[in-house]
């Protein structure tokens, strides 16, 4: 699979020539975090709505202890209880919404996740021609050159790194966030974080496929621009 335009001549009938637009990923971008918080929510909706419900346990179980000739009237409160939750739960969807704190957990979780994923395969296919890296500094150089290029279409702009397994990659016209318009006044910056979150899984998953163990943060402060922080894990001996 390639990311670069097809060239002429090339073999169309070849079944290992696949190409894949650009544009594929700048919409997969677009669209991937809005689905992810649609998802989450459904999710926590689904998982709500068919959990029991405690007013008509409680019932039930004052039922079971009482006498016998009470047994029909707390049989009937149970039956009311029940039917009440039943309505004031399909009145109100069904379920509790996220509050914000669980639901951006939620979504960092499931984005980073598939960035990871995306991130293995990436560098399974396209460094598997190449020697060995000798260190976490070639490992971190081929993630701010080759992979960069390959999904971001440009290099990183900066690297830093203070030669104890810290990594700050600064981007100054990040292709996710290129395209994104920013109002006077807005809240802009915040509402771009989460569009870092799959990135960062991408990065993580390009250095766990070269067997280097990390934790990778981003944010911007100023779009387009955005600045990945990279700390690796040592491995015990």
């Amino acid at each position: 699979m390639s990311f670069d335009q097809p060239m002429p001549p090339f073999n169309a009938s070849d079944p290992s020539a696949t190409f894949l637009s650009t544009s594929c990923l700048d919409f997969l971008m677009i669209e991937l975090v809005p689905m992810t918080y649609r998802v989450a929510n459904e999710l926590d909706a689904s998982s709500s709505s068919s959990s029991p419900s405690p007013s008509s346990s409680a019932a039930d179980i004052r039922d079971g202890n009482g006498s016998s000739e009470h047994k029909n009237s707390g049989a009937e409160t149970a039956s009311n209880a029940a039917t009440a939750t039943t309505t004031a739960a399909a009145a109100g969807g069904g379920s509790r919404k996220l509050d914000e704190d669980e639901e951006r957990d939620a979504v960092f979780f499931r984005l980073e996740g598939l960035g990871y994923r995306v991130g293995l395969g990436l560098v399974e296919r396209f460094s598997r021609d190449r020697p060995r890296f000798n260190d976490a500094l070639d490992a971190i150089k081929f993630v701010c050159k080759d992979l960069w290029m390959l999904v971001f279409k440009k290099q990183v702009d900066n690297l830093k790194t203070n030669h104890r397994g810290v990594y700050v990659l600064t981007d100054n016209a990040f292709r996710p966030l290129a395209r994104m318009s920013a109002d006077p006044g807005g809240r802009a910056v915040a509402r771009a974080q989460p569009f870092l979150w799959f990135p960062c899984g991408i990065v993580r998953g390009a250095l766990a496929a070269m067997g280097i163990a990390a934790t990778v943060q981003a944010e911007t402060s100023e779009l387009p621009g955005a600045v990945f922080q990279i700390k690796t894990i040592p491995t015990r001996q």
